[in-house]
């Protein structure tokens, strides 16, 4: 009986790291947020298409000699005031979006969070 009583506590000793480790699940840690940087430059958003995690920061700068804005473009959920050569606008971001210069129209974007 009582070597019966010490294998288990032997079992219980061998596991107990295992059984800790797996509760410990890293991939339900959040990521630290990051920053993206995109480009607007010869009337393009560059990169055009960006993957990011929800609570990234995305930082649009104007590269171009003339105004720009970057505008949600489905409910036009957010949008930046006009962005003058060299100046940059930011956002963090919670969801997918497509986006696009409302002063230039064929200008468009697209943030993908996975």
């Amino acid at each position: 009986m009582n070597s019966d009583l010490n294998c288990i506590w032997r079992v219980i000793y061998i596991m107990l790291p295992g059984i800790i480790l797996i509760s410990c699940n890293p991939q339900k840690q959040k990521a630290i947020p990051v920053k993206h940087i995109i480009e607007i430059k010869e009337m393009r958003f560059q990169p055009a298409e960006l993957s990011v995690h929800a609570g990234d920061t995305v930082e649009w700068i104007n590269r171009d000699f003339v105004d720009h804005d970057v505008t949600e473009e489905n409910k036009k959920e957010w949008s930046s005031t006009p962005l003058a050569a060299g100046k940059s606008w930011h956002r963090v971001i919670t969801k997918s979006a497509g986006y696009y210069c409302s002063i230039h129209q064929v200008m468009k974007g697209k943030l993908l969070v996975e």
